[in-house]
């Protein structure tokens, strides 16, 4: 029993030491716990946090908003995700979106794919009776499989999606199949903003050998109507023209007409422009901004 006792004793004397070698205080009894939960919240002890993880591949549902502050880009190399209700007209219940495509200049040369309910993705036949949606691809059942063969050999530098709601969710699943390109973009909020959003991004097209000008203008009104400013170029409406349509002129920064300016194609441009229909003034007027922007100046 004696050597029992001794050799607790010894252990009980070789502990207090090492509690006391590690900076222990034996006769505090709430010195262990307060030592270890000490250690529990040190900064220094604890594992180092893994890096946030940046997604070389964004997914549809982060995209922004489109602006018209991205550089044009030519309508080959454009990408247009619409739904199923977007092929509608308005009065069927649809948003027109896809008749409003049709009717912009240059906008044929621009692929088009269409998410449907089923759902997967399918072309759009743009015959002259008016667009229809092919039938989807034999043998191909997931929506990403359709996605990717549809966009299969296509050099694509900008992209935008009209899709909401489940629809965005499946584009996002089907994400992998979406070429990476230099902007995308997605409509959002109302159906009214959805629109905007869309003329936004179609102003951004441009034919091949064009060549017009980028960023953002910055629109404004005065008492004689709307403006528009892009870089030294100013676009203001004047008003009915003398003989039919409406009028809108290009000024310099002093007030005197853009005169003297030659496009890509060679064609000297006149400052003074006729529209036909004054629903379409804004888009114009953009139009014309751009063109000038990209013109060249004559010497003098």
């Amino acid at each position: 029993m004696q050597v029992g006792r001794t050799a607790k004793v010894s252990f009980r004397e070789a502990y207090d030491r090492g509690f006391r070698d590690g900076g222990g205080d034996v006769g505090d009894l709430f010195d262990a716990a307060r030592r270890s939960f000490t250690a529990a919240v040190r900064g220094s002890n604890q594992p180092r946090p893994k890096p946030a993880q940046i997604s070389a591949r964004p997914l549809p549902s982060s995209w922004l908003k489109p602006t018209d502050q991205p550089r044009p880009t030519r309508w080959s190399k454009r990408l247009l995700i619409l739904t199923e209700n977007d092929v509608k007209d308005v009065g069927a219940g649809g948003t027109g979106f896809l008749n409003e495509v049709v009717a912009t200049d240059g906008a044929e040369a621009m692929s088009i794919v269409v998410l449907t309910q089923a759902p997967g993705f399918v072309e759009v036949d743009r015959a002259e009776s008016g667009p229809t949606l092919l039938p989807p691809r034999v043998g191909l059942e997931e929506p990403a499989d359709q996605l990717r063969q549809l966009l299969s050999g296509r050099e694509v530098d900008d992209i935008l999606t009209t899709a909401q709601g489940d629809h965005l969710r499946i584009l996002d699943l089907a994400s992998d199949a979406l070429p990476l390109a230099r902007t995308q973009e997605r409509t959002r909020n109302t159906l009214l903003q959805q629109r905007t959003h869309l003329r936004t991004w179609l102003a951004r097209g441009r034919d091949a050998g064009a060549n017009i000008g980028a960023g953002h203008i910055r629109w404004g009104k005065v008492t004689k109507g709307l403006t528009g400013k892009l870089a030294e170029f100013t676009v203001r409406y004047s008003g009915p023209a003398p003989s039919r349509g409406h009028l809108i002129v290009v000024e310099l920064l002093n007030g005197a007409p853009a005169n003297g300016f030659v496009g890509s194609d060679g064609h000297v441009l006149d400052p003074a422009i006729v529209i036909s229909n004054k629903a379409r003034l804004r888009q114009e007027m953009a139009r014309a901004l751009r063109t000038f922007g990209g013109a060249t100046r004559l010497a003098i």
